[in-house]
């Protein structure tokens, strides 16, 4: 018996493994589908394995970190001419980061609800700009070390990249953990006005992001409609949804993009997902904390009342409070 679940317990732990390094590559090779050079050096503005590996530790700790490396060697080896020691170092710094940032939440005390305002500010600034830093570092310094990236274009290749994993980061990871309490709807929900959320979303940013007017500001009322009234669960798909088509816009070079060279480009794109998804996730945790506070104050107020009931003397039967009884002679 116990030897049948030590076997059953590997083999959830490899399936896992494995299962975490197929989602890592493939979401890899979607990311690569947006690509922008920024001299000589292939980048993307939204990198999805980071959030995913990020969101993973979470999920399953430490013990996942395999599937990590093993998805970032094969999606690394993947989009190189073979195996290569800058490849495998590259692959190190990609698995490397996200490590990084779960140590960093977990020593802080992160808790993945995301239901209070210094979890939001965690995510942010240790789990997604902090940790990144090494991913970008490790990837433009062995560029750069290889001699494929001049000294010169060293920290425009360098903030390129690590604003691409970060957004992943950010992007990512909030609506991954949003996922993770889905329940069955109930009857009750706020069906019409979820739907029309989503209808306003879909058009708001894709005017936003495809008219030549410049509209992007048209994307944050959605963003604290969707935060106040849906939390988490509303803000990180609206989040998500003007990240990508922003980042199509950009590739595509339509809209507000339209005319601009590739590094101001990526600096809009970078500013506009780092505002939207800064406005996106600590919104909706200082409401969701907000409504926790107000929560367990309407329980204690109840608690104290039921208390204060219990405690108060009783009338009697004419109207008048029951007298203590007399003291035995």
């Amino acid at each position: 018996m116990i030897r049948s679940e030590e076997t059953r317990r590997r083999a959830v732990i490899v399936a896992q493994t494995l299962g975490i390094a197929a989602v890592y590559y493939g979401s890899g090779h979607i990311g690569l589908l947006r690509q922008i050079q920024v001299h000589d050096s292939v980048v993307t503005p939204l990198w999805p394995p980071s959030g995913i590996a990020v969101a993973a530790l979470l999920y399953l700790g430490v013990r996942i970190w395999p599937g990590i490396v093993l998805g970032a060697l094969v999606t690394v080896l993947s989009t190189s001419d073979g195996p290569t020691f800058w490849g495998v170092v590259v692959a190190a710094g990609s698995a490397l980061a996200p490590l990084c940032s779960f140590l960093a939440l977990r020593a802080v005390g992160f808790r993945p609800e995301l239901d209070r305002l210094r979890d939001g500010v965690a995510l942010v600034f240790l789990g997604a700009l902090g940790g990144m830093v090494i991913s970008a570092t490790v990837g433009t310094g062995v560029q750069w070390l290889s001699g494929a990236l001049p000294l010169d274009h060293f920290w425009q290749v360098w903030s390129a990249w690590w604003a691409g994993d970060a957004m992943g980061v950010l992007t990512v990871t909030p609506l991954l953990l949003v996922l993770r309490r889905v329940r069955r709807p109930r009857l009750d929900d706020r069906w019409a006005e979820a739907a029309a959320l989503a209808a306003v979303a879909v058009v708001s940013t894709v005017i936003a992001t495809m008219s030549a007017l410049s509209m992007l500001y048209l994307v944050f009322p959605v963003l604290i409609w969707a935060a106040l009234r849906f939390q988490l669960p509303g803000s990180a798909p609206c989040a998500l949804l003007v990240s990508v088509l922003a980042i199509v816009a950009g590739t595509e070079r339509v809209g507000p993009f339209m005319n601009h060279s590739v590094l101001e480009i990526m600096f809009n794109l970078c500013i506009l997902n780092g505002c939207v998804a800064l406005t996106a996730l600590l919104l909706a945790a200082i409401v969701t904390e907000h409504n926790n506070i107000r929560h367990e104050t309407e329980v204690a107020c109840e608690e104290l009342a039921a208390l204060v009931e219990e405690l108060s003397p009783r009338p009697a039967r004419d109207g008048r409070p029951d007298a203590p009884p007399d003291r035995p002679g």
